[in-house]
């Protein structure tokens, strides 16, 4: 029997905000902070406390519903969802349930198979819980708190059932992420747990509408885990199935060691969590002004900037997807090919999203870091292009400008990285390579022509990488078959 995936994603971004969602205590960072440095009465759960909506989480939320093209609740309403976790002090969390801030809304994604709009269902706010540390020490095992996380503002969105690929799935994420950062409202940092994927997972027989029992695989936070995971969840449920079993409704978490998931409890519905407006809080009001303002404010989002890059720029469809994905990477992009004089605009796509994002993923950084200006750039690639240097050597050079600052001319003159283009130099070290290498003359003569890429790399090395590659090869070939 042929079986399809049917899969939807509950994704949870933590709002770029500088306090907390419903008290003044800061937003830091759980990667570096010392635990509970950041914690009060509010998010400490203590009796007697009141809340306070934060606004600036609301306008970053807005901004991303107006972009979904959600229709937005003029009037949401906060409730308390009841369940008890050592990391959630009070004992429920305060989240949207019946009332969400946003419904309805559309994600256009490129997939393998073409562009198609994945319908997003509801996109709410909500508060995130503390951290748990587990210990095992001289025989005891033991959990510590950290609160610091406790009450940091959450926007979950919520995507239909509509992907059924982990290829699919990677692909709704990575879209979902460059929407969040284009406007500003995450930064979608899935190292640090900004950005965390909850996908529900269900299989059935093709062409039966009954969908069939999903298992939810919790807080995946990387692309590459959630791809490993969705497919292996899928292979198991079809697996249990063609051996006569049933899937049971769950929630999973992810073993990264041994590439499985496991069973954590059985899946809650809605109802086990006792949903019911929070009293503590008004109804949010969101006003026909307030939303027009956030809609008019809205930056060229990533599907319509990506259009516009192929059309404009000529480049390709991979390099404009990794481009559009941080509007950083893209301003940079669009500076840099403003300000080429030889090299087309294609080339600063090629150096950004291969060099250079290359030396970036080495060094950790973020190209907002970087000494080396859109415009340096762009002197580096001319140069390359007009044959000042060969393409190695201003890959050197693209070395040492983010490592010092410095400009290309200068380090290009400092080591001496001047392409030479004197044919008749060049002759001379291939006449000089030929007449010394005899038999291997004779092995191209004889059919075996790979013999000529040996010969370049002798050439280079003479020449110190500093002899023009394109006339090294057409000197080459005119020597060896002469």
């Amino acid at each position: 029997m042929n079986y399809e995936a049917v899969i939807g994603l509950e994704i949870h971004a933590e709002l770029a905000t500088r306090s907390k969602m419903f008290c003044a205590c800061p937003v830091v960072d759980s990667t570096r902070s010392e635990p509970n440095v950041a914690v009060c009465p509010v998010c400490g759960g203590l009796p007697g406390v009141l809340p306070v909506i934060n606004h600036q989480a609301v306008e970053l939320a807005l901004r991303v519903a107006a972009a979904l093209g959600c229709t937005i609740n003029s009037t949401s309403i906060f409730a308390r969802k009841n369940y008890f976790y050592p990391d959630l002090p009070k004992g429920y969390q305060i989240s949207q349930y019946e009332t969400p801030l946003g419904v309805n809304g559309l994600l256009p994604v490129e997939m393998p198979d073409g562009w198609r709009k994945i319908r997003v269902r509801r996109v709410h706010l909500e508060e995130d819980t503390g951290k748990l540390t587990h210990v095992s020490k001289d025989g005891q095992d033991y959990s510590l708190v950290d609160l610091n996380r406790a009450g940091v503002p959450l926007l979950e969105i919520v995507s239909e059932p509509d992907l059924h690929t982990a290829q699919e799935v990677r692909a709704y994420a990575t879209a979902l992420r460059a929407l969040l950062r284009c406007v500003e409202a995450s930064s979608g940092d899935m190292e640090k747990g900004a950005l965390r994927i909850e996908p529900n997972i269900s299989v059935k027989p093709v062409g039966r509408a009954e969908l069939g029992t999903r298992v939810e695989v919790k807080n995946l936070n990387s692309f590459r885990v959630l791809e490993k995971a969705v497919d292996y969840q899928i292979q198991r449920q079809i697996e249990t199935l063609e051996a006569g079993g049933k899937v049971i409704q769950e929630t999973a978490g992810w073993n990264e060691t041994e590439g499985v998931t496991f069973s954590q409890r059985s899946k809650e519905e809605a109802h086990d969590y006792r949903y019911f407006p929070e009293p503590d809080l008004p109804p949010l009001v969101v006003s026909a002004e307030w939303q027009a303002r956030v809609r008019a404010a809205l930056p060229e989002l990533p599907w319509v900037k990506m259009e516009r890059f192929l059309r404009q720029y000529g480049i390709t469809p991979a390099d404009a997807r990794q481009l559009v994905e941080d509007k950083t990477v893209a301003a940079y992009f669009e500076s840099c090919a403003a300000a080429l004089k030889l090299a087309p605009a294609k080339s600063a796509a090629n150096w950004i999203t291969g060099e250079l994002f290359a030396r970036l993923n080495q060094s950790g950084q973020v190209i907002s870091e970087i000494e080396v200006s859109p415009v340096g750039l762009a002197d580096l690639i001319d140069r390359a292009a007009g044959g000042a240097i060969n393409l190695n050597s201003a890959k050197t050079v693209l070395g040492e400008m983010l490592n010092s600052g410095r400009g290309a001319a200068e380090i290009i003159r400092e080591l001496r990285l001047e392409q030479v283009n004197d044919s008749e130099w060049i002759a001379g070290l291939v006449r000089a390579a030929l007449q010394a290498n005899p038999a291997e003359v004779e092995k191209f003569r004889a059919g075996k022509e790979t013999v000529a890429n040996w010969f370049y790399g002798q050439v280079m090395r003479e020449a110190k990488g500093k002899a023009n590659p394109q006339v090294v090869k057409e000197e080459l070939e005119r020597q060896l078959r002469g």
